[in-house]
């Protein structure tokens, strides 16, 4: 084989390995999209869960213990330590939801 024919076959080589390289690079610009197309559904549902969920919760709660409150009222012997756990355990997760979103925000940073 001559040194010319080494090159050719060599050219060759690079050029079927540059498509299979532009191949790859449109996958991956694919993939790119589909991620950020899931990070939007993240955020949204994050938001969703935020802004509905959580106050609902917190409303629910709220209630919870003026209920609990009206209750013990007509009711003397019934304790109000149940109504606070259930402020403290939303409390608790709250801390966590704000633990975590503080922990990804140094990463973000750092």
């Amino acid at each position: 084989m001559t040194d010319s024919q080494k090159l050719d076959l060599i050219l060759s080589e690079m050029q079927s390995m540059k498509g299979e390289m532009q191949s790859m690079k449109g996958e991956m610009q694919g993939m790119k999209g589909e991620i950020q197309k899931l990070e939007q559904r993240m955020t949204r549902l994050e938001l969703h869960l935020e802004n509905g969920t959580d106050k609902n919760i917190q409303l629910l709660a709220e209630n919870f213990v003026e209920l609990t409150k009206k209750l013990n009222q007509a009711i003397p012997v019934a304790d109000k330590n149940l109504a606070y756990e259930v402020k403290v355990n939303y409390l608790i997760d709250r801390v966590h939801i704000l633990e975590e979103d503080v922990a990804k925000l140094k990463v973000q940073f750092a």
